[in-house]
């Protein structure tokens, strides 16, 4: 196994690849905790495939959350809950996951559920052409069946996870502990990258 430090330009350039490396519609997941910033990655990504000359779309998880009367039935601040329950994995796999698949129409939904108002979007569709791109970015997204053609994990060391992040949020430090014992997001993607400081990233190559 090789580290090898990259700057997060370089991190880009390294997905860009991978994505270019694949002809047709492709779904690609982001996954690694909020300090980490999937969501910076992925827009990053997009904006240079844009640049040459292939399309898509970027999903936040966060916008396919359940209604709060489901996700929040054993309170706020439910490790197992965050883990098991908050995540409308049926409506992300209707609105957009299966619809960028082989054989789906192209159609998908960028926004499906308002956490903050706890009611839905109403956004427009967006079709995606025949070589779209869906980035799908997220904590707690891989080892749950989701289809997609690269899955990528952003991995930050518990140690670094606490340190960095806020203290609403510490309770998650449970979830994402047996996230890792559980599901081992780490084994078997098609990108592996250290994220304990995320403007220095690292790719581990097996």
């Amino acid at each position: 196994m090789l580290v090898t430090p990259v700057s997060p330009g370089g991190l880009v350039s390294e997905v860009v690849a991978l994505v270019l490396a694949r002809p047709g519609r492709l779904r690609v997941v982001v996954d690694g905790p909020s300090p980490t910033r999937p969501d910076v990655l992925a827009h990053g990504v997009l904006a240079e495939l844009r640049a040459r000359g292939r399309g898509g779309v970027v999903i936040d998880a966060g916008d396919y959350l359940r209604p709060a009367s489901v996700r929040l039935e054993y309170g706020r601040e439910d490790p197992d809950e965050l883990l098991d329950g908050w995540l409308d994995e049926g409506g992300l796999r209707r609105e957009v996951l299966d619809p960028a698949g082989p054989g789906g129409t192209g159609r998908v939904l960028p926004r499906l559920w308002d956490a903050r108002t706890d009611r839905a979007f109403r956004d427009d569709y967006t079709q995606l052409s025949d070589d779209g791109v869906v980035l799908l970015h997220g904590a707690l997204l891989l080892g749950r069946g989701l289809p997609a053609e690269l899955e990528i994990h952003l991995r930050m060391s518990a140690a670094a996870l606490a340190r960095t992040l806020p203290g609403s949020a510490q309770w998650t430090l449970l979830a994402h502990a047996r996230y890792d014992r559980e599901r081992r997001p780490a084994d078997g993607v098609d990108l592996l990258v250290m994220s304990d400081h995320p403007d220095r990233p690292a790719v581990v190559r097996r």
